[in-house]
């Protein structure tokens, strides 16, 4: 998935208001980091995920470990904030 720059933008905006869902810390990502993303991107497209200080990883190492563990899109890593964008899947009738 490739977001344009316009639906970056768009998706930024609507995150601004978010507050971090995600936490990780000392112990980085773990089988319950990707579970509590899964059940995030349940409910809604946007996630956001906070670093903690004491996390041993660098944040462009967490966006992309995310995103291929949960399909998702980094959106936007700001300070040790990163957002995360996932589609809806298509409901069948």
């Amino acid at each position: 998935m490739n977001l344009s720059g316009k639906e970056k933008r768009a998706l930024r905006a609507e995150a601004s208001l978010l507050k971090p869902e995600i936490w990780i810390g000392r112990e980085g990502i773990g089988p319950g980091v990707i579970q509590n993303l899964e059940n995030a991107f349940n409910t809604k497209e946007i996630v956001k995920v906070k670093l903690q200080e004491n996390c041993p990883l660098e944040k462009e190492e967490v966006g992309r470990i995310l995103s291929e563990k949960t399909g998702a899109e980094v959106v936007q890593i700001i300070g040790k904030t990163l957002v995360l964008y996932r589609p809806r899947p298509e409901e069948t009738p």
